[in-house]
């Protein structure tokens, strides 16, 4: 079967000038990719005509599917669909159903609609109309010459409907796709060029079917083995054997044996022994607090956090002591002990994670350095500390404080009391 290829184009001067991330690009590329299409180019473009219609000719001679996101709100630096209708010999006209739909948003907003919101009713007589049910621009399905241009909204929510509602499913009945599957683990503790040489061997023994990637993220990689073809049973079979030899071979880091982030690991670790979770933070501003409520049905098990950022915070809401204070400072194994019991107590939970640290650019010294974090978990019997020395910016510091801390409180759940050492 032969490979189908697709390329991406997301349109903006924002994206160019950094001014907006493009994630849209990303997650288009994972849903291609779940469905067995790979995309073999992603390029980004501003609002310039020359500049659009060149990334149009370029993935028409490369690409069978060319997915386009952006341009086509409804001010005058939205020139995606005029350009489209001209590009593919069509004029603009007002489509009904999209006119319905303009009409039903603004009624139901309660605002008034002027002719710019009406426009965006308007598309090129040639293509296919996709619905979009989450904003006003509707999406378009173009044909040339054997080859699929797709046209959405830059909006990630609205564009996700469409492909999620329309695109995919048009595509696989338009497409034969290969079976494509993928087996995915995380890791931590150990950096991705360690893990690299302990694997080596394995990694050097796959089959030429079979492709290893590493997908390092703060403190913490990513493995994943990935398989595609034709006998569905077959892949599943010659995946699922290298993956056991993999899980075997990095037991001592592995996290999890599934694509998903820590916080939902210990979001399951937690949910299934029916324990519940709190945090005491102040290096980290909350952003532990934010990581697991990320996840849905995290009420179920996280109370709250107490973001003590100052010590009279951390004396009158986590009863830190003044003496623990003066005589050890704020970032100490002392200080973050004291703030696991203050949490446990005041929030009422079974668990509970404290950090204090100096995550810079200033505020080092020679004794704690920038970069010095105490991360401390526990329970109402005991607790468990960790000093760690990150070297990088302050907002990488600060993820890599957050992730570090959900991993010593995943060992500190799984470690057996009698079993400090372990």
């Amino acid at each position: 079967m032969e490979k189908l290829t697709a390329g991406i184009i997301t349109i903006g001067d924002e994206l160019l000038i950094g001014q907006v991330i493009d994630t849209n690009s990303a997650w288009m590329a994972q849903e291609l990719n779940k469905n067995g299409i790979w995309v073999s180019h992603r390029v980004a473009v501003g609002d310039t005509r020359e500049d659009i219609w060149q990334a149009l000719d370029d993935e028409f001679k490369r690409s069978s599917i060319v997915l386009i996101t952006g341009g086509l709100g409804p001010t005058a630096d939205d020139i995606t669909k005029p350009l489209l209708a001209e590009y593919f010999g069509g004029k603009l006209v007002v489509d009904q159903g999209a006119l319905d739909n303009v009409k039903k948003i603004f009624e139901r907003l309660q605002r008034p609609m002027i002719a710019r919101n009406l426009s965006q009713a308007e598309v090129p007589d040639n293509c296919t109309v996709i619905p979009n049910h989450r904003g006003t621009a509707p999406g378009m399905w173009f044909e040339k010459e054997g080859h699929i241009f797709v046209s959405m909204p830059g909006v990630p929510h609205e564009m996700k409907g469409m492909m999620t509602d329309s695109v995919i499913p048009a595509l696989r009945k338009r497409f034969s796709f290969p079976y494509i599957a993928h087996r995915t683990l995380l890791t931590a503790g150990i950096g991705e060029s360690f893990l690299a040489d302990h694997i080596r061997s394995f990694e050097e023994a796959l089959p030429p079917s079979i492709k290893l990637a590493y997908l390092p993220n703060y403190g913490m990689v990513r493995l994943r083995l990935t398989i595609h073809g034709e006998d569905a049973a077959a892949l599943e079979t010659a995946i699922q054997q290298q993956f056991e030899t993999l899980k075997g071979l990095v037991t001592e880091w592995m996290v999890t044996d599934e694509d998903i982030s820590i916080q939902e690991a210990i979001g399951r670790l937690l949910k299934s022994r029916g324990k519940t979770l709190g945090t005491a933070e102040s290096c980290t501003g909350g952003n532990i607090a934010h990581l697991i409520t990320t996840i849905p049905g995290s009420s179920d098990y996280f109370k709250g956090s107490v973001v003590s950022y100052a010590n009279s915070v951390k004396e009158k809401a986590l009863e830190v002591s003044a003496d623990t204070l003066a005589a050890n400072g704020a970032v100490s194994e002392p200080t973050v002990e004291e703030m696991v019991k203050g949490a446990i107590s005041l929030l009422d939970v079974d668990f509970a994670i404290a950090t204090s640290g100096i995550m810079g650019p200033g505020g080092g010294s020679p004794e704690k350095p920038v970069g010095t974090v105490w991360i401390a978990v526990g329970d109402r019997q005991r607790i468990l500390t960790q000093k760690f020395n990150f070297r990088f910016d302050r907002g990488r510091n600060i993820e890599l404080a957050s992730t570090n801390a959900l991993n010593l409180l995943r060992k500190f759940i799984l470690q057996p009391p009698d079993h400090p050492e372990a």
